[in-house]
């Protein structure tokens, strides 16, 4: 009769180590959140605020810590090494799969991350110097087309995401141009207001003040969501223009590989929330961005698309890594 006595102790017993690995709540202490990028950046500026938003709606500290080096391969890195407990998080943007196709840093943008909540969108702009002769897509084109490589483009350095979709651009419209890497955007968007570069592909932010005063013609938007300067008129896109051609830039939120689900789903909801606050709206405006929540399964998706996409961009014009 006394093993039989004793079954409800031992039952006891074994149950409670399952009480006790029971883990509490998402978040109960403070969050870290990485942009692998040095600070002022627009994943910076995307990243603060939103880390303020989820900090206020979930009463833990979400602390932002820049990571830079190796177009934020190093940042990556250190966030896929850490634990996939909804205490590592990182924010990213649309340079996160190029980094990953070129750089072969040693992580794999899907397999080493969840891809948790898309944060906003923007689309980048086609602009050309005034003296250019071309006020839409199809001259741009014809143009390119009777000076095969002789029309120049700039980018912000080779291999990153402007020399994607820029590169991009020229295959689906069957053009050929040459392209000017810089180092960084800002000198690019000189020498474009200058005349020595006829043609960028970039963002509103990138080129606000020369956008505003006129001093660069904007002749299209290479996607549908974003923000010209109020006083500068509205251009098409270039699918309205008549190239099935269409590339974003975007920001999201990932974490180490292997969140539970329940956290995963915590984070989501809390982000999602986040973006429905007007005065992120505001901020992120500022970068020509959009707020963008969507699914739970959109955001892996979008990235898995991206991935294959610059894959084979990367191929055809032979894009290395500088």
């Amino acid at each position: 009769m006394r093993p039989i006595a004793r079954r409800p102790l031992i039952a006891a017993l074994l149950a409670a180590p399952a009480v006790a690995r029971a883990q509490p709540a998402w978040p109960n202490r403070p969050v870290r959140v990485v942009v692998p990028f040095p600070p002022g950046g627009s994943n910076d500026v995307v990243a603060r605020p939103l880390a303020e938003r989820l900090q206020a709606r979930l009463g833990q500290p979400f602390v932002v810590e820049n990571r830079g080096g190796a177009g934020g391969a190093i940042g990556a890195g250190q966030v896929a090494q850490a634990p996939a407990d909804g205490y590592t998080l990182m924010v990213t943007s649309s340079s996160f799969p190029t980094t990953a196709i070129l750089q072969k840093p040693g992580w794999d943008a899907e397999a080493s991350f969840d891809a948790v909540a898309l944060l906003a969108r923007a689309p980048f702009f086609i602009m050309v110097n005034p003296a250019v002769p071309v006020r839409s897509v199809a001259e741009l084109v014809a143009l390119a087309k009777a000076k095969p490589g002789g029309l120049d483009y700039a980018t912000s350095g080779a291999g990153g995401i402007n020399h994607f979709i820029s590169e991009y651009f020229c295959q689906r419209a069957g053009i050929r141009m040459n392209h000017v890497p810089y180092r960084g955007t800002a000198p690019a968007v000189t020498d474009l207001v200058a005349g020595t570069i006829p043609v960028m592909i970039t963002t509103v932010a990138s080129a606000n003040a020369a956008i505003r005063e006129g001093r660069v013609r904007v002749i299209a938007a290479t996607a549908r969501g974003g923000g010209l300067p109020p006083e500068v008129p509205p251009v098409p896109t270039v699918r309205e223009s008549g190239i099935d051609y269409e590339a974003a830039i975007w920001w999201g939120l990932l974490a180490p590989r292997g969140l539970p689900a329940e956290i995963r789903a915590a984070v989501h909801a809390a982000a999602n929330g986040a973006l429905g606050d007007a005065n992120l709206a505001r901020i992120y405006a500022a970068e020509g961005a959009t707020p963008s929540p969507v699914g739970p399964e959109e955001f892996p998706a979008i990235l898995h698309a991206d991935l294959a996409r610059w894959r084979e961009v990367a191929r055809i014009a032979e894009i290395r890594a500088e």
